[in-house]
């Protein structure tokens, strides 16, 4: 999409948070669900790729800020509500976190577990490259391009 200048802006990349032993989360509930509700909640979260700098988010009811810089995606099947916790990195809207939404309010606890899930997505991104066991461990912006491969399986 080009702008007045001449110049392009760079959409968003929705990613899938990737613990240490390569586990997603978002990516492992999504597959838990019902092949159709899979597709229609991964549909709603590819909306994050759209966003560019002059929209950087959904406005609400489909997204609210959290806490912070959390943010919260707000997905549905029918009448089933489910919520997606991310938070932006640059370029990256890293999917921490989701759930089937049953109270009013987001638990705590889903809170604290994306903000552990992004302390260890920073502290990994920001991470020098440092001898591990005898090799070199590669930071987690090392293998950039290997997030941005997010799809909707």
């Amino acid at each position: 999409m080009g702008v007045s200048d001449g110049s392009t802006m760079a959409a968003f990349h929705a990613v899938y948070y990737r613990s240490l032993d390569g586990d997603e989360p978002v990516r492992a509930f999504l597959d838990d669900l019902d092949d159709e509700v899979h597709a229609v909640l991964a549909q709603q979260i590819d909306r994050l790729n759209l966003f560019i700098d002059t929209v950087p988010h959904l406005p609400f009811p489909h997204s609210s800020q959290v806490d912070g810089e959390l943010r919260e995606l707000r997905c549905h099947y029918g009448r089933q509500l489910y919520r997606v916790l991310c938070r932006r990195s640059d370029r990256l809207l890293v999917l921490l976190h989701m759930f089937s939404k049953r109270t009013a309010k987001i638990p705590a606890s889903d809170i604290d577990l994306a903000q552990q899930r992004w302390d260890d997505f920073k502290e990994r991104m920001d991470a020098p490259e440092a001898a591990t066991s005898g090799r070199a461990r590669r930071p987690l912006n090392a293998w950039f391009a290997e997030l941005l491969t997010w799809s909707a399986r």
